[in-house]
This record gives C-alpha cells, sequence and structure tokens, in this order.
C-alpha cells in the first residue's frame, strides 16, 4: 500500500507540475477574448465565495448557532477596511471564541 500510495503522490505531483507548466508554455499560442477572461476572473470569485459559505454552515447533527457566522463577519468587515491578515484572522477567531465562552454556539 506504501508503494502505491507514494506512486500515486509522484503521480499527482507530475500532473500538477506539467498542468502548471502548460499555461505560461501555451499562453501565446492561444488567444481567448477579454469577455472570456472575465467571465473567468467572476467564476473565481463565485467558487471562493461558495466555498467559503459552504465551510461556513455547520455540518452533520450540529445545531446552526451565532458565533461562527458573528466571526466571519467581523473578519469580512476587518478585510474588507484591509487589515492585516493576521489582525483578521485573530479578531475571527477571539469574536467566536469568546462568543462561545459566553454561551453562544
Amino acid at each position: 500500500m506504501t508503494k502505491t500510495l507514494l506512486l500515486a503522490t509522484m503521480a499527482l505531483a507530475l500532473g500538477t507540475f506539467a498542468f502548471r507548466f502548460a499555461g505560461p508554455l501555451l499562453r501565446s499560442r492561444i488567444r481567448i477574448s477579454p469577455r472570456t477572461v472575465r467571465l473567468l476572473e467572476i467564476a473565481s470569485v463565485v467558487l471562493l465565495t461558495a466555498l467559503a459559505v459552504t465551510t461556513l454552515m455547520p455540518s452533520g447533527g450540529s445545531q446552526f448557532g451565532w458565533a461562527l457566522p458573528a466571526g466571519v463577519v467581523v473578519a469580512a468587515a476587518l478585510a474588507w477596511r484591509r487589515a492585516p491578515l493576521l489582525v483578521v484572522i485573530l479578531s475571527a477567531a477571539v469574536v467566536t471564541a469568546g462568543l462561545r465562552a459566553f454561551g453562544v454556539h
């Protein structure tokens, strides 16, 4: 099993490298319209937002609480105001942990 896992990891690493290397290599050969570029930029934002929202929602049998969304709102507000990333992360963690400490789940 270890050999299979190692070979799979190496294959994934080589595939990832080849995929990333193909972008700069083919950039001059393929023309993409400005509209397509704009749509891809919008799609990346939509996908990241969907990932953030699905991560925010509780899974399993846990009840939905307000501590986690409150931390996310604090993080979003600080990020909007262009606070440093460390400040954003620590503030969101402190707000979430603080609310949970006071019994808000």
